[in-house]
């Protein structure tokens, strides 16, 4: 069985970049970054302002979305907030390894998405990944058909607005993930996938700062 997450091409990129990654906290300027990403011009000004902030999905987190998605076999993978791509390897092993699918991953940064994609390429994992460019509001809108995996790591105020945004395209059984359920931010969006009344059976799950597993009902 194939597992790419082993190749030496992978390990030594994820490696290199979790090591890049610790250094978020000395990269870091409190202050300089807007409370809300509801206006395009404040989602683009915090993406400006975090441009050399990695903010990336645990290894164990990694692990656990490879395992999902290596699971149902999505053919269609989205991504909210790629940053600079940490999760979205991941999600492309997975899909790589299942042997059909594609990654669609959306970020603002014009300098976080040039870094990844010459990341994905040195992985040898770009012909699985599509980036889209922009405000992932704008940008999701445009793709057609069903959605099988979704993944909500961009910003936290903006989870749920995205999810709506896709909910047309999630059939049952789609499984929707979102990261850093502690972030006070995130708890509009933890409050309608938990309310079974929205169509989700939700469970938080205990890795990190924990995960929030959404399977559409």
């Amino acid at each position: 069985m194939t597992n790419s997450l082993h190749e030496p091409a992978i390990q030594a990129v994820l490696t290199r970049l979790f090591e890049q990654a610790r250094l978020d906290e000395t990269r870091r300027t409190p202050g300089t970054w807007p409370a809300s990403a509801q206006d395009r011009a404040d989602a683009m000004a915090r993406a400006d302002a975090m441009a050399e902030i990695y903010m990336p999905i645990s290894a164990e987190g990694g692990r656990l979305l490879y395992t999902l998605v290596r699971a149902i076999r999505p053919q269609v993978v989205v991504e909210f907030g790629m940053s600079f791509g940490i999760s979205t390897l991941f999600l492309a092993a997975a899909v790589r390894d299942n042997g059909a699918g594609h990654v669609f991953t959306t970020e603002l940064s014009a300098a976080k998405i040039a870094a990844a994609k010459a990341t994905f390429g040195e992985a040898g994992l770009d012909g699985v990944i599509t980036v889209l460019e922009g405000d992932a509001r704008d940008r999701l809108d445009e793709l057609d058909g069903d959605v099988g995996f979704v993944l909500l790591d961009g910003w936290k105020d903006l989870c749920l607005p995205v999810l709506r945004l896709l909910e047309p395209r999630l059939g049952p059984g789609t499984l929707v993930v979102a990261d850093d359920v502690n972030l006070a931010s995130l708890q509009p969006y933890l409050d309608y996938v938990r309310d079974a009344a929205n169509g989700y059976e939700s469970v938080r799950f205990p890795v990190e700062d924990g995960m929030e597993i959404s399977c559409r009902a």
